[in-house]
């Protein structure tokens, strides 16, 4: 079946958050896409609507059996159907989770840069940030494992959140680096967090690790965060779920998660995860060969049109990240730039941290058409903000 990834769908009037914008806006900043879900999702809410009656819901074992069979054939990776707990997101269940398995003024350990709502999800809960920077080589990220095990060894290191795949640098941990973190997660008494809502948005001949399937440690130490939301644009309809192999933190967690009152789907909720993780996999097939086309787009276009700015290389996910640093350090003021003079939303890199100045994020899940808009204005946008700093350099060389 072939899948239309090309012909626009307008969102305006739709109250979403991406397109409540002024007319002539592109907005290419918050994660999630411009395509309609896939159609066999469509077909299931449609179904479960023409029923009329909208009353409270339970998790059925299906639920359960859907995510199982998915991670199994997708990811290779056994879950036993005990160990899944319903969620009405990601960032409620961390957040949750931070308040039940942490204490106030316990710090919380992020590699960073990193999810900016990983910050708010801490600092609101009373627990500090504790980062450990990636080091970027000009080219790629990894991880400083002395740093990382120096902050970790902290006695009042209590938690660690990773992002696999990671945003926003869309790179895939692999199975070596996962274990060290967990070896090390372990000798320090720290509990590991793993947010992996991207995992299903690798590229085409990529695929993810899944922290709890690295070892036995890791398993015992880990709280999983899943969901269908990110793969499947369908983040409005508030589904997830929280994976825990162990018994005992397993407990611990479904308790906070009803004391939130975050553990009860809505009407929707169910259906759509069972629709996409038993039925959707040739649509995601054909979306994620799409997005690395329109990634290829954006690289050939940085390439030819603008060699001031360089497209980190990534595997995962649909947020590019830009190394802008050539021109400026102030993403900020880069970002606001863009916005106010040519009418096109980015996320500006300070927000994921210190060292994600100097760099933006562009949501390229979008149509071509839309996409080669964007990155011509992006490109005036730039060239015309290089010509600004120009000019206030000579001024300030005249003084």
């Amino acid at each position: 079946m072939l899948y239309d990834f090309d012909t626009p769908f307008s969102r305006l009037g739709t109250y979403s958050l991406k397109w409540d914008v002024k007319e002539d806006v592109i907005p290419m900043w918050v994660a999630d896409m411009d395509f309609q879900t896939a159609p066999e999702v469509i077909s299931a809410i449609q179904k479960r609507a023409e029923h009329g009656v909208f009353g409270y819901s339970i998790v059925p074992e299906n639920w359960k059996q859907a995510i199982c069979g998915w991670w199994e054939d997708r990811h290779h990776f056994t879950i036993n159907s005990d160990w899944l707990i319903f969620c009405t997101g990601v960032v409620p269940a961390i957040s949750s989770i931070i308040r039940k398995m942490t204490t106030v003024n316990e710090s919380v350990l992020l590699l960073t840069p990193v999810y900016n709502i990983f910050f708010n999800s801490i600092v609101n809960n009373g627990r500090h940030i504790l980062e450990s920077k990636l080091k970027y080589s000009g080219a790629n990220y990894h991880i400083n494992f002395e740093d990382l095990e120096h902050k970790l060894s902290h006695p009042q290191t209590t938690m660690m959140i990773l992002c696999n795949p990671h945003n926003p640098i869309g790179k895939i941990w692999d199975r070596e680096t996962l274990e060290r973190i967990g070896e090390l997660c372990e000798k320090y008494n720290v509990l590991v967090i793993s947010d992996d809502i991207h995992c299903d948005l690798t590229d085409p001949g990529y695929s993810y690790t899944p922290f709890a399937s690295v070892s036995k440690r890791c398993a015992q130490n880990s709280i999983t965060c899943i969901a269908p939301t990110k793969a499947f644009n369908i983040a409005g309809l508030q589904t997830a779920a929280v994976m825990i192999p162990n018994k005992l933190l397993r407990h611990k967690v479904e308790r906070a998660l009803n004391t939130d009152e975050v553990a009860e789907p809505n009407s929707f909720a169910v259906e759509a995860v069972i629709a996409a993780f038993t039925e959707g996999a040739n649509w995601l097939d054909a979306l994620r060969n799409y997005l690395l086309e329109n990634k290829k787009t954006v690289q050939r276009f940085l390439e030819t049109e603008l060699l001031q700015v360089k497209l980190v290389p990534a595997q995962a996910t649909y947020l590019l990240w830009l190394d802008c640093k050539s021109i400026t350090c102030r993403s900020d003021r880069i970002n606001d730039y863009l916005a106010e003079n040519f009418g096109l939303l980015l996320s500006s890199g300070h927000i994921y941290g210190e060292n994600g100045n100097g760099f933006l994020r562009m949501n390229i899940a979008c149509p071509r058409k839309q996409l080669e808009e964007g990155l011509v204005r992006f490109k005036k946008g730039i060239l015309a903000y290089i010509d600004k700093l120009a000019h206030a350099s000579q001024e300030r060389a005249m003084e």
